[in-house]
């Protein structure tokens, strides 16, 4: 499992998530409250958007807490949306391919969670991505797959619906193939002017997910555990559920709830 925090607002340093709070994503890489890890030492990852339509990206294997050159990039770099996670790998190899966020075009993604029993689903995952897309395919997780496959089923267009489509194929896999739990997921992807947050899991053990309006910052954090000790304020966000941010506003929806392939499941 895995700890990530994402902002959408008025620009902002790195550092106001990554480090500088009480129980920032630094501090969670190496105590987390919420999770089946405590520890999150498998690499680190920042997604962010300027001035470009692509995200900046930069990731690397080392825990989030000893790499300097993360703290000084997060004290210079400001931005008005961005993803950053800390990784705690559920199988797959600690390389910078399969470090989180993910980034395709204008698009970022990032994950908490698992399918279970990938490595039995790997090679029919891979094949479903598509071949305009499977260049992308840089790493071995089953993140980057769902992410791919996301994208193929329209996640231009019909963000939340190619979410749902991806994730229920994945569910699906491993009902029929892998073992249980089937999905668990909290994920976080972003086109650069919306962020999106989902809480999902095919059992009653959806992985933690919280946001907070940050009136002094102007914008959401939308976190896997609270940034600060003092947790009043922070909203937890329903299992079946995305939420869709925008730097003034947040809607809520359901997740996966009418799909047919997991209610026939």
């Amino acid at each position: 499992m895995c700890r990530w925090a994402a902002w959408i607002g008025a620009p902002i340093f790195l550092e106001d998530i990554i480090s500088r709070p009480d129980h920032s994503l630094i501090a969670q890489s190496q105590q987390a409250d919420e999770c089946k890890t405590t520890t999150n030492a498998d690499g680190f990852g920042v997604a962010w958007y300027d001035q470009r339509v692509e995200p900046g990206l930069y990731r690397d294997v080392y825990p989030a807490w000893s790499d300097p050159n993360l703290s000084a990039v997060a004290r210079q770099v400001r931005s008005r949306l961005f993803l950053a996670h800390v990784r705690a790998s559920t199988g797959t190899a600690i390389s910078r391919n399969n470090c989180h966020p993910f980034a395709v075009g204008r698009w970022s993604f990032m994950h908490n969670g698992q399918v279970g029993g990938f490595d039995q689903l790997r090679k029919q995952a891979d094949m479903g991505i598509s071949d305009a897309l499977y260049a992308n395919r840089k790493g071995a997780t089953d993140s980057e797959a769902i992410f791919l496959t996301a994208l193929a089923e329209g996640l231009d267009d019909h963000p939340i619906n190619a979410m749902e489509t991806a994730v229920a194929r994945f569910q699906a896999m491993s009902e029929a193939r892998g073992t249980a739990p089937h999905m668990r997921l909290s994920a976080a992807f972003s086109d650069g002017e919306r962020l999106y947050a989902i809480r999902y899991a095919s059992d009653p053990r959806a992985p933690s997910l919280y946001y907070r309006r940050c009136e002094t910052l102007g914008g959401y954090m939308v976190v896997s555990e609270p940034l600060m000790s003092d947790v009043s304020g922070w909203c937890e966000i329903a299992p079946g559920s995305v939420c869709v941010f925008t730097g003034d506003t947040v809607e809520t929806q359901s997740f996966l709830s009418d799909h047919p392939e997991t209610r026939a499941a």
